[in-house]
């Protein structure tokens, strides 16, 4: 589940348009619980796409929340940033070997990476990552794990 109603759409190099659409109707829609890989195969490649998250600007909220039937375990991710970037392993071959021999294939992995959206400084619809001098930049990003 990621707490956003929109997101930044990419061009075939995966950078941003410029536009941000609504999620309601596409493959991008998140808002409730929904098994990552069920409708992966409408999204060329995968996700590698910024989310633009409600609320912006009222501190630390919940970005995203991950759970796995199997193992009953459970991954909230709060934040203050505007966005999160969520990425599918679209380029992991199976040349990667991980715990017990496992062979990391495409989509066997996924990221959640809170952030400004990207290529904020040439976008003037995007929240402004300017950093004036003398100025201080401090964020909150909790990745909090349990078992249901």
């Amino acid at each position: 589940m990621i707490n956003g109603n929109k997101y930044t759409p990419v061009n075939s190099e995966l950078i941003p348009t410029g536009e941000i659409k609504d999620v309601a109707g596409t493959p991008f829609d998140f808002r409730n619980f929904t098994p990552i890989g069920s409708r992966i195969d409408q999204v060329p490649g995968g996700y590698d796409h910024n989310f633009v998250l409600n609320d912006p600007g009222t501190g630390v909220r919940l970005c995203a929340k991950v759970f796995d039937p199997a193992t009953k375990r459970e991954m909230d991710v709060y934040t203050d940033q505007p966005g999160v970037q969520f990425y599918t392993g679209n380029f992991l071959d199976g040349s990667l070997t991980g715990k017990g021999g496992m062979k990391y294939k495409k989509h066997y992995a996924f990221c959640l990476e809170t952030q400004h959206y990207p290529d904020s400084p040439n976008e003037p619809k995007f929240p402004s990552t300017v950093l004036n001098p003398g100025s201080t930049y401090s964020t909150t990003t909790i990745y909090k794990f349990s078992v249901k």
